[in-house]
């Protein structure tokens, strides 16, 4: 009884997330990050023979974190994470995955790219395991989970 139970969770908590990626996430939000990336791009065009060298740093980390954090939104991640110190929203289901990088260890017992490619929870294990990662995707996400855990 208690197994049934528990994938009945698991299947309900995977179908939310996927009706919340496809609705909200794929059909709203890439639309959005398109257009910022490019705005970004054009506004360093047409201003770069006047900004001073914080000015272009800072612009050209906006233009990369959203051209980059993409696979976040690819992967479904963000259908039940943040990720607030790269201004990712996403759902609220999951933690916050700012601190990922630094805490996953303590927390499961393996570095965050071992997590990754076979997860210690349930419900990680249940996501992960219907659609897993390339060893690219999962060095990808690393990177920014670290360059996060940086910044916060």
């Amino acid at each position: 009884m208690k197994k049934a139970g528990i994938y009945f969770l698991i299947s309900a908590l995977i179908g939310l997330g996927i009706g919340y990626l496809v609705f909200d996430v794929i059909m709203g939000k890439d639309n959005q990050t398109e257009e910022k990336v490019s705005v970004d791009k054009s506004t360093d065009d047409a201003t770069s023979t006047t900004k001073t060298a914080t000015e272009e740093q800072a612009t050209d980390k906006t233009t990369t974190v959203s051209a980059d954090t993409e696979i976040f939104t690819e992967k479904g991640c963000i259908g039940c994470h943040s990720i607030s110190a790269l201004d990712l929203s996403g759902g609220a289901t999951g933690p916050d995955l700012s601190e990922a990088f630094n805490n996953v260890e303590g927390k499961h017992g393996k570095p965050l790219n071992e997590f990754l490619k076979e997860p210690t929870s349930a419900v990680m294990s249940g996501v992960i395991g219907g659609n897993p990662l390339t060893d690219e995707e999962i060095n990808k996400l690393t990177q920014l989970l670290q360059k996060a855990a940086e910044t916060n």
